[in-house]
């Protein structure tokens, strides 16, 4: 049987997300928190349920409050990545860096937001009936409902 050997290497991904297409998204005054983040639809497929995009939030900056009804898989980029999960039991806070890899079924619901220099995530998300998460108000009622189909075809949150 062969044997690998991990050689160690330094490589500059090159990464640059100012070179991607981005979508700014913004609260208002319907919301109690600073929204700020932007989306870049990297693909997908409507007819599989799947799509790729990348978020880049401000400093200090949220995304809108949701719930994930698809399977999610996230890498930290650049920054710190904060989600605040909802939980029966209480709030539980976890702060991701660059580096982290998550993968989640779906149902969890949370607010996330970027840390004191802001942060990029990819995610990945699978969504068999389509929907990928819904936007919720403080109370947990549903605002509106993201698809795949939204995303591909640019209609982010209308």
């Amino acid at each position: 049987m062969a044997t690998l050997h991990a050689v160690p290497y330094s490589h500059q991904s090159g990464f640059k997300p100012d070179a991607i297409h981005w979508q700014r998204l913004l609260g208002d005054a319907n919301f109690d928190y600073p929204i700020d983040y932007w989306l870049a639809v990297l693909g997908g497929d409507v007819t599989a349920g799947r799509v790729d995009f990348l978020i880049k939030w401000e400093a200090n900056a949220y995304c809108h409050f949701h719930r994930h009804t698809g399977a999610t898989t996230t890498l930290v980029l650049e920054g710190e990545h904060h989600v605040i999960d909802t939980r029966a039991d209480g709030e539980v806070h976890k702060v991701r860096k660059a580096g982290d890899f998550v993968r989640n079924d779906g149902g969890d619901v949370h607010m996330e937001y970027g840390g004191p220099q802001g942060a990029v995530v990819l995610f990945s998300m699978q969504a068999d009936d389509g929907r990928l998460f819904e936007i919720l108000g403080r109370d947990m009622s549903v605002l509106g409902t993201v698809t795949v189909a939204d995303l591909l075809n640019g209609r982010i949150l209308s």
